[in-house]
């Protein structure tokens, strides 16, 4: 193989794959009913003159015809006059008119047949063309549908699962961070009332554990809520402090 033969087949299989690649599939089915169209017009222009053509022919035919039966009648008439030369000019001028007429007659029977063709050839492109146009409807469709997936499928392909689930799981532990927190601080808050309510009790503790002393020292029991009523001189200092503490916490 050539040189010059192996550049010709490259540069045909590039520009084929260039033109193939610049196909759309939908403007070239448009364009394919266009021509048609263009076809169909240019058909029924082409039928529209064989007829026409024909009936020229036809109308020659007729005339040349009716000419020579024209002719006949006279030559009849003047054969019946007794003018036999004029009966025979008649004859002449009929035989002329009757091979014309005979001449025609093959041309008007083939452009009949031409005329025929043409009509079945208009109506078997009609047709064609009816059915392109459903086909048409039905690529579109199907190629609009092929688009849609190829789409889908590419962001499908594009998606980045593990991604998104890692976006997730960041989330959750933020989530989970922030509850945390939040039972925390919760936590904090009950457990300072909780320590305030234990002051309370502890309180309560000392003075049940004060009394029991009390009762020790005098020999006896003392309620939480009286004194006994003989007191030594010393802790009668201490006794009044106390009741008067003790007041105070009734009133509260």
């Amino acid at each position: 193989m050539g040189l010059f033969d192996r550049i010709g087949r490259v540069v045909k299989a590039n520009l084929n794959d260039v033109v193939s690649k610049a196909e759309d599939p939908e403007k070239i089915l448009e364009q394919s009913i266009l021509d048609m169209q263009e076809d169909l017009v240019q058909l029924r222009q082409a039928v529209a003159k064989s007829i026409a053509t024909n009936k020229r022919t036809e109308q020659q035919y007729n005339q040349a015809q009716s000419q020579a039966n024209q002719w006949q009648q006279r030559a009849q008439l003047a054969l019946q006059k007794g003018d036999e030369n004029l009966a025979r000019e008649a004859l002449v001028r009929k035989k002329g008119h009757a091979e014309t007429a005979a001449t025609i007659k093959p041309q008007v029977d083939a452009q009949r047949g031409q005329v025929d063709s043409l009509k079945k050839n208009l109506i078997q492109l009609e047709s064609k063309i009816s059915e392109a146009k459903t086909k048409k409807n039905m690529l579109k469709a199907r190629l609009q549908a092929a688009k849609a997936n190829e789409q889908l499928q590419n962001s499908i392909g594009s998606f980045n699962p593990s991604s998104a689930t890692g976006a997730f799981d960041r989330m959750e532990e933020k989530v989970l961070e922030i509850e945390a927190r939040s039972q925390g601080a919760a936590e904090l808050a009950g457990s300072d009332l909780e320590s305030q309510f234990a002051q309370l009790e502890a309180g309560n503790d000392v003075d049940d554990e004060l009394l029991a002393m009390k009762a020790q020292l005098t020999g006896g029991s003392v309620s939480q809520g009286a004194l006994p009523e003989s007191k030594t001189a010393a802790s009668e200092p201490v006794d009044a402090e106390l009741e008067e503490l003790r007041s105070q916490l009734k009133d509260i």
